[in-house]
């Protein structure tokens, strides 16, 4: 998921799942296996990022903010909206993968600036902004209601805000026609995953919530879809990845056996196994121009 983090620095001890404690990120961008992830996340989900983005209208001259970008493949087409005369901020807690060479272009387009920031604890940049967007981040956080109604204040009157995060529960299979031994592994390895999320306060439910998230801090005009790929080569790559990060909880947890972990890759590799991801719930909602944001918090249930 990119971008994600769990608590910021002051987080005290608390229930752990392999040895991370709850609110980890599981999936660390510190990783070998994560360019290969951010990489393989850009391909299935881009388009449908792009989509929802351009719906708002984005455009020469916006302001905006990509939170917990992960890697700069959003952020170069917002910096291409934009223009000279707009400026994007890009943001992470771990920026390995924002250095100049990672861009298209190998250089920080002008008007973009990369820093590091951990939006759960740190004081947020100045604002306001016409466009704030995070893709899988916020089902991560501890806090992401709190998380969202702070990105929220920062909207300039007629602003947006864009939250895409994971619905794990929405569709929970790694191969959703389970007709052979292999499928029902695939699925094993899926569900032990799940677990994994959970033990670290993940809300494997979060995505659909994300409308009544939006509404909930006053945003207006509140759309949102999701989307999946049923099967596709990079589901694939993304899902061996995935399986490789997390291989060793999985095995510890007794959640899967290593020869089955193998035997999953082996699988995967052989290009006969049909795996798709969670679906990725797009919401966007628009900051009213003659009121502001509710300061109150958003209903409960959420986490």
């Amino acid at each position: 998921m990119t971008g994600a983090r769990g608590p910021g620095p002051g987080t005290g001890p608390g229930p752990s799942v392999d040895g991370a404690p709850v609110g980890r990120y599981l999936l660390d961008n510190r990783q070998a296996e994560a360019g290969v992830r951010l990489a393989a996340i850009g391909e299935l989900f881009d388009p449908a990022t792009f989509r929802m983005l351009e719906a708002t209208g984005v455009a020469a001259g916006w302001r905006c903010w990509e939170v917990g970008a992960g890697s700069p493949g959003v952020a170069a087409w917002l910096a291409d909206r934009v223009g000279s005369s707009g400026r994007v901020l890009v943001t992470d807690l771990d920026t390995s993968w924002l250095s100049a060479d990672a861009w298209p272009d190998g250089t920080v387009p002008a008007g973009v600036t990369v820093t590091r920031h951990d939006v759960t604890t740190e004081p947020l940049p100045d604002g306001p902004f016409d466009l704030i967007h995070a893709r899988l981040l916020l089902v991560h956080l501890p806090d992401r209601a709190e998380v969202a109604r702070s990105l929220a204040g920062l909207l300039a009157p007629g602003g947006w805000l864009v939250i895409e995060d994971a619905d794990p529960q929405l569709q929970p299979l790694a191969c959703v026609d389970e007709y052979g031994p292999d499928q029902v592994l695939a699925n094993r390895v899926r569900s032990g995953f799940r677990s994994l999320l959970a033990g670290r306060g993940v809300d494997l439910a979060f995505g659909r919530k994300v409308p009544r998230l939006l509404r909930s801090l006053g945003l207006a005009e509140v759309v949102a879809e999701a989307h999946f790929p049923v099967t596709s080569p990079v589901s694939s790559v993304l899902e061996r990845a995935t399986v490789e990060q997390t291989r060793a909880g999985l095995v510890d947890a007794g959640l899967v056996r290593e020869d089955e972990v193998e035997r999953h890759l082996a699988n995967l590799s052989s290009g006969e196994l049909d795996v798709t991801t969670a679906p990725m719930v797009s919401a966007r909602g628009r900051r009213p121009v003659d009121r502001g944001v509710p300061r109150e918090s958003p209903p409960g249930g959420d986490r």
